[in-house]
């Protein structure tokens, strides 16, 4: 049996016994009773401190990586189409599939007619296909989120001006939807749009703040909450929320500032390898072609893209910070 073969064997044997774990593992059925109990609590119940304990809870929970739990769904399949739909794009799941599918198999087949190694043709296709089209429509998220929480408080001071004339509260929320441009505008046209149709200005507001899964959006919609059960001035209180959200943008900026450096050097340091590799590559390809025929060079190959991806992923911990 020869170093890919074990290595192979090694990696199956680890995958079924973390199958088994995950299969007999599962969460515990007194912290499920609890949970579903206080997820019907703060859907039916009439109290301003469920409301506003709900409301913080989401926007805690917003801030925390997860695997597939987002804004309450309840599959991988519907955490996919929110993702997409937090892209602005009018992408499907099944044309998102597809893609994947698609450029695995091109990208399989590419690397085989060029290698003839099948295991490795299969193992870049099968990265490549899963990684780039997420990473795309990360990509496409963080761009649309950015754009929206730029102009935000833009809309907040629009929608106190607003209710300092006068208007009322829904008034203003289409005056926001015709006047903000990207992003915003979109949101707050599909907010007015929902309490056209009859829904509740709270419910509303939680379905775009669960789409969106921003902080900032969260922290309006308990603003809002909170005032329409206890009163006070809320223009007042969403002038401080505005400017209590371009402070925290301002610091996202000096932080970003003062990590670009370590930023640089770790893409240099990441890409350098890779760069060196396709060059020499291109130069002399017989003098790399046992990476794509030896066994044990595979091995280490990817065993050192492994690595690589191990301190990649330290290093952007290292200078990522939450506000």
């Amino acid at each position: 049996m020869n170093i890919l073969q074990i290595g192979l064997f090694v990696f199956a044997i680890t995958s079924v016994l973390g199958l088994i774990y995950a299969a007999f593992a599962g969460p515990s059925a007194a912290k499920e009773s609890a949970r579903r109990l206080q997820s019907v609590r703060y859907r039916h119940s009439e109290s301003t401190v469920d409301k506003v304990e709900s409301q913080l809870k989401k926007a805690i929970a917003a801030r925390k990586p997860k695997m597939h739990r987002i804004a309450g769904s309840s599959s991988r399949i519907e955490a996919l189409a929110l993702r997409l739909h937090r892209s602005g794009k009018n992408w499907s799941v099944t044309q998102y599939v597809y893609a994947s599918i698609g450029l695995a198999l091109a990208l399989a087949v590419i690397v085989y007619l060029k290698s003839g190694a099948l295991l490795l043709s299969l193992a870049v296709g099968v990265l490549i296909g899963a990684s780039v089209p997420h990473m795309a429509v990360n990509y496409f998220i963080k761009k649309r989120t950015n754009s929206f929480n730029t102009k935000f408080p833009d809309a907040l001071e629009l929608l106190v001006r607003g209710l300092r004339s006068g208007l009322p509260v829904t008034e203003t929320l289409s005056v926001v939807a015709s006047e903000i441009p990207g992003p915003v505008g979109e949101e707050f046209r599909a907010i007015v749009d929902r309490i056209k149709v009859g829904r509740s200005m709270e419910e509303a507001l939680q379905v775009t703040a669960d789409r969106l899964g921003t902080p900032e959006f969260q922290f309006f919609c308990i603003t809002l909450a909170i005032q329409r059960e206890t009163g006070g001035n809320l223009a007042e209180t969403l002038s401080n929320l505005s400017d209590v959200l371009r402070k925290r943008a301002q610091m996202k900026l000096k932080i970003r500032a003062m990590s670009s450096e370590s930023k640089a050097s770790a893409y240099i340091v990441g890409a350098l390898p890779f760069l060196v590799f396709g060059m020499i590559y291109w130069v002399n390809p017989d003098y790399l072609n046992d990476f794509f025929v030896d066994e044990r060079l595979m091995v280490a190959g990817i065993g050192g893209f492994v690595w690589m991806g191990i301190g990649a992923f330290i290093m952007a911990k290292m200078v990522s910070f939450e506000i």
